[in-house]
């Protein structure tokens, strides 16, 4: 590193010159990590079977949720390794430039996904590079920004946190709306590749203003010194305490990424005269950060505090207890689109509200309270185990998602001829529980078959007839449930009913081993095709000026041959069939929202007491890049 760049904060009371070039960096690559992220669920259920030259297997709902929350798992993981290069190796500020150029190169493989090669390389690839990067640099620029202050100007720590998230957040919405809207009409190679060159453009910021940083340098092996003493030890045990917490904070916020917008796909979006698109509506979140900052810390807090004395644990608390409320929320929505209804998109946009005060109260005073408890020489450690709280949270949601998929015998089953015989519960073929697959010439599978389905297809055109007799509208549950009870499976298994969504219906039976929610169930879904009447109005009928007349998706579907439900009977209503074998999830609809709200409440309870025991202490760099503290160590390890 020259040694022309400054290593030591000024001895002044103002703002630290090399701010601006920090929030600027944060703002635009922000909106590129938030810009891949919002749209990544859809992204995974909707478009990627059809990137390729032909159709793939499509990912299910819950199966594109664990890959989510273990990428952004992965995100808030790798910051630890880019802790450790730049207080011991490199510095921060060659680490945030390096793993930029990283970060870029994952965002091109994205937006190059279909164009050659298998499309899942592509999108692994690129996840695992964003992550790296995105990750990478994480404690480093948080860090980057505290060490640019000194004894002197200390006091505006909370002022810039507040303005360096605002800055997140100012990028987060304007991709959030976005994104969306080009992956809508535009397709993923732009949708992808927009955030990409917002954060080439991140990178040329950060680097323009490099003479005007405070440049910590790397503290090689008496960073590996100072971390082997027992006031830095301490500082980790204790904060870690705090984290395991916020690490179930996490684990329900982060799925305002992925079960939320998979949920919003079964409400009504009108909203302000818009029909909002379903990954959209994560911008309010933002927007709300935009205002709640100022307004909680000039606003909120002092009228609470006279009442209440606050503390930063205090704050923490009350936030865990609010995302509690927000997840109540969505859980009686979701009751209500299990029940066939379609609740209105304000249940979310009541549960961000609440969430996002909730972020307010735990990510930022949590990220602002590392900061001051971390000693001086593993200050961007600190910043990485906070980040790792999130990475915790993420692989919990992943871990839970991963395991109430039921596993389908048929899942990977590689087509050798036109037909396949799979033995079924007794592994032996020939007998009755038997599963036939059939290809086409290109060995594409086209058809499936097992003991009963020609009861169940009988049992079937009864629904669909008592549909389409009532306008299209699904059968209740308690409708569904007689008609399909009285009906049983080869084994003697009655039939099941279960609404999914106001568009569809699951039926099935247990099969041969009469257990409920295994790989041998069998069974099809009724999904109910409705011609889109909506029309455009307000900012969507200005948008309409900057879009082809047709959607990517419809565009590429008809370039592969597949046809619109609402398009097979002339734009009318249609119903269509998908058979299946295993392959349900354990934890569905209300229950896996309720679940997260009785797991998010009993953490915010337990932690009220953790919070009351811990004891705080701060620490601060001086105008020489020495606390008191620091030399302190340095005399102990000497002596």
């Amino acid at each position: 590193m020259s040694s022309s760049y400054r290593t030591a904060p000024k001895a002044t009371t103002g703002m630290p010159t090399g701010i601006p070039h920090i929030i600027g960096n944060e703002a635009a690559e922000r909106f590129s990590f938030y810009g891949m992220r919002t749209i990544l669920t859809i992204f995974m259920v909707n478009y990627l079977w059809l990137m390729g030259d032909s159709t793939g297997v499509r990912m299910s709902a819950v199966e594109a949720t664990e890959k989510f929350h273990y990428f952004v798992a992965l995100v808030y993981v790798t910051p630890l390794l880019g802790a450790l290069l730049a207080d011991i190796f490199f510095g921060k500020y060659r680490i945030i430039m390096v793993l930029s150029i990283v970060y870029c190169l994952g965002h091109a493989s994205l937006a190059l996904m279909g164009m050659a090669g298998e499309t899942t390389m592509w999108l692994g690839m690129g996840l695992w590079l964003i992550a790296l990067g995105s990750g990478g640099i994480k404690p480093c620029v948080s860090a980057h920004v505290g060490d640019q202050f000194g004894e002197q100007n200390r006091h505006l720590i909370p002022a810039i946190f507040n303005w360096f998230y605002w800055s997140i957040n100012l990028g987060a919405f304007l991709s959030t709306l976005l994104t969306p809207w080009l992956l809508e009409w535009y397709g993923p190679h732009w949708a992808f590749g927009v955030p990409g060159v917002l954060m080439a453009l991140a990178t040329i910021v950060f680097w323009v203003g490099r003479w005007k940083f405070v440049h910590i340098p790397a503290r090689g092996a008496r960073f590996v010194r100072e971390f082997f003493t027992w006031e830095s030890f301490k500082a980790i045990l204790k904060l870690s305490t705090i984290y395991v917490f916020v690490a179930v904070f996490w684990a329900l916020f982060d799925q305002s990424g992925s079960s939320w917008v998979l949920q919003s796909e079964n409400m009504d979006r009108n909203f302000l005269g818009i029909e909002w698109l379903p990954s959209q509506i994560q911008a309010l979140n933002p927007i709300l950060i935009l205002t709640f900052i100022p307004l909680f810390s000039y606003v909120v807090y002092p009228l609470m505090d006279k009442v209440f004395p606050l503390t930063p644990l205090r704050k923490i608390s009350i936030g865990l207890f609010l995302m509690v409320i927000a997840f109540v929320l969505v859980s009686i929505a979701q009751e209500k689109i299990d029940a066939g209804g379609n609740p209105s998109i304000s249940w979310q946009l009541i549960g961000y509200v609440v969430l996002t005060a909730s972020e307010v109260m735990v990510s930022i005073v949590c990220l602002e309270f590392s900061y001051t408890q971390a000693p001086k020489a593993i200050k961007s450690l600190i910043m990485a185990l906070f980040l790792a709280s999130v990475s915790a949270g993420n692989f919990v949601t992943a871990q839970i998602n991963h395991f109430i998929q039921v596993p389908s015998p048929i899942t990977g089953v590689v087509a050798k001829a036109t037909e396949i015989a799979i033995g079924g519960l007794d592994g032996i073929t020939g007998t009755d529980d038997d599963i036939l697959l059939v290809f086409d010439e290109e060995l594409k599978r086209i058809k499936i078959d097992f003991a009963d389905k020609a009861n169940l297809d009988h049992l079937l055109d009864q629904i669909e007839a008592a549909v389409k007799s009532d306008d299209f509208q699904l059968l209740s549950k308690k409708e569904g449930e007689k008609l399909v009870s009285a009906v049983e499976d080869p084994w003697g298994n009655l039939y099941q009913y279960r609404i999914v969504n106001r568009n569809m219906a699951r039926i099935w039976s247990f099969g041969p081993d009469g257990q409920a929610k295994t790989k041998w169930d069998q069974g099809a879904t009724l999904e109910v095709g409705r011609p889109d009447t909506s029309e455009p109005s307000g900012l969507s009928k200005f948008m309409e000026k900057f879009r082809p007349e047709h959607s990517w998706l419809d565009v590429r579907k008809k370039k592969l041959g597949i046809a619109r439900a609402d398009e097979k009977n002339g734009s009318d209503h249609s119903i269509s069939r998908d058979y299946f074998v295993g392959g349900q999830v354990k934890l569905e609809g209300a229950s896996y929202f309720w679940f997260f709200s009785g797991l998010m409440l009993a953490s915010a309870a337990l932690f009220v007491v953790v919070a009351k025991l811990y004891r705080p202490r701060e620490y601060f760099y001086d105008e020489n890049a020495e606390s008191v503290e620091a030399e302190a160590i340095e005399e102990a390890i000497g002596n």
